[in-house]
């Protein structure tokens, strides 16, 4: 039923403005009937730093920015659900129009600068349905005009430690103006270990998982320093990556001129080669979520096969609709064999990819 509705309601939402449309899709999930995508094969589990996923498949930070839907969209089938990013403080983000599809690339651009109803109001959602099952992380970021933004991390975990499956830190959206330079070797050093600090303060009793989330932009020197310095602090993984202020040749849409972040198809190439370095540096000190260009189940397939234990796709359903969810765990499951896991084909091509040439 639910695919029947998407197949139906998608070239509606195509002619709205992407905002308006992403704003509609969240307020028919709120209505939708509480069905069920039923259980997932065994074979698709992942446990990954202390947690067990029914499946590998997660949606990415930036659909549920006020953790509004966090169960309806676990009933579409996704393993794990990434609410934000939430801010301490309320904030309307930058001026519309703010988010752009590009129909000829399969991609969208965005510029929202961490719109966020605050951790208040976030943190009464979530509230609200803490003792239902389903892993849901918080990812989380700073007000923009924070004097301390290290504050405003420490701050939302001390608020949602109660109520986290587990947090993401993200330091790598570009439409925050200044927040990358927190992926610095010094100043990453600094938040993980006061993030890690709170996080201990806040919750003795049940260890929550904190990831840290990077931009693909990173040079191979930075991604050195920020894998080290997440192998030092300890994190429980990391997320690659972001958005991409990048903008691939080929692009064919003209809305590619906006300024944002891409993501979507073309980012998929970067995102990957990222994967794989950042697998190559950790050398297995805590699992990696693979993002950026997931589409089928060979795209998912190839992210793990990069390093990734876990993937998020967003930008994606745009244009394939929530069915493309079923067609990636159909695809992963074809690609394994009688006994196999999933955990057995994690970062078996790392090392080939990182000799290729560079993507562009």
């Amino acid at each position: 039923m639910i695919s029947l509705l998407d197949r139906l309601s998608r070239p509606l939402l195509r002619v709205l403005d992407p905002e308006d449309a992403h704003a509609f899709t969240v307020r028919a999930l709120k209505l939708a009937p509480r069905w069920h995508d039923g259980d997932d094969d065994p074979r698709l589990a992942v446990r990954a730093f202390g947690l067990d996923f029914p499946n590998p498949i997660g949606i990415a930070a930036g659909f549920d920015k006020h953790a509004d839907v966090p169960d309806a969209l676990l009933r579409l089938g996704f393993g794990f659900v990434e609410v934000g990013t939430i801010t301490p403080r309320p904030q309307a983000g930058n001026p519309r129009p703010r988010v752009f599809r590009l129909e000829a690339d399969e991609a969208v651009i965005n510029r929202y600068g961490f719109n966020s109803e605050g951790g208040i109001a976030a943190l009464a959602r979530l509230r609200a349905r803490s003792k239902r099952a389903g892993i849901v992380g918080v990812n989380i970021g700073a007000n923009k005009e924070s004097e301390d933004r290290g504050a405003d991390y420490v701050r939302l975990v001390e608020t949602f430690a109660p109520v986290a499956s587990y947090f993401t830190v993200n330091v790598s959206s570009p439409n925050t103006p200044g927040l990358r330079s927190l992926q610095e070797a010094g100043a990453l050093d600094d938040l993980l270990a006061r993030v890690l600090a709170a996080r201990e303060r806040a919750l003795p009793q049940r260890i929550v998982p904190v990831l840290l989330k990077i931009a693909p932009d990173l040079t191979l020197a930075e991604l050195d320093d920020v894998v080290t310095v997440a192998r030092r602090r300890k994190v429980d993984g990391m997320i690659v990556g972001n958005t991409t202020l990048a903008r691939p040749p080929r692009l064919a849409d003209l809305s590619a001129r906006e300024a944002g972040g891409l993501s979507g198809r073309p980012l998929f190439p970067l995102a990957t080669r990222m994967l794989a370095e950042t697998h190559v540096r950790a050398e297995g000190a805590f699992p990696l979520v693979g993002v950026g260009g997931i589409d089928s189940g060979a795209a998912a397939l190839a992210k793990v096969r990069a390093g990734a234990s876990l993937l998020q796709l967003y930008t994606a359903l745009v244009f394939r609709g929530v069915g493309l969810v079923g067609t990636i765990k159909a695809g992963l499951l074809n690609a394994l064999t009688p006994g196999q896991t999933l955990a057995s084909l994690v970062g078996k091509d790392a090392a080939a990819i990182t000799a290729e040439t560079w993507p562009t």
